[in-house]
């Protein structure tokens, strides 16, 4: 027992060391040239349904401002940056067809209710626990692929979706 509290305290020892790795930042799920992709997830609002979405952190550690151009991939028959604007009490999604800007130093929060990525047009449901295939397309970085993982509950209340 003493030695497998050992073992797991060198574990936790050795996370907190690696590069990059500060207390209170999500770990990456993809990255390169300082853009980072942390936290993502998927969801469509069931089995049925015909778009989804993908919300994640986008963090820039450089030095210089990037922009994601573009999200691709095979789940979707269109993958768009959206925001949702709300006028008049309704809510619309608007697309940002020029991009979305990343400052240097900044992180960007794609979250519900706010910017995210629609996938439009389903190519399969996206089934609790399956990944989903990305490609971020920068405009310094590149291209950064990321299997975005798919949790159909996480961040409504009562696992519902509104897209």
């Amino acid at each position: 027992m003493h030695r497998l509290r050992i073992a797991a305290l060198a574990v936790l020892l050795g996370i907190a060391l690696l590069p990059g790795a500060r207390a209170g930042e999500a770990a990456p799920l993809a990255g390169r040239d300082g853009i980072r992709i942390e936290d993502a997830y998927a969801r469509a609002a069931g089995a049925a349904a015909r778009s989804g979405a993908v919300y994640l952190t986008l963090a820039n550690t450089g030095t210089a401002e990037d922009t994601l151009l573009a999200v691709t991939g095979d789940a979707a028959a269109r993958i768009e940056i959206h925001s949702t604007v709300v006028e008049d009490g309704i809510a619309r999604m608007q697309p940002h067809a020029d991009g979305l800007p990343l400052p240097a130093g900044a992180r960007v929060s794609l979250a519900p209710g706010g910017l995210h990525i629609m996938l439009l047009g389903l190519t399969r449901p996206l089934a609790e626990g399956d990944t989903v295939g990305l490609t971020f397309v920068f405009e310094r970085a590149g291209a950064i692929p990321a299997a975005v993982p798919v949790d159909l509950a996480r961040g409504m209340p009562g696992g519902q979706h509104t897209h």
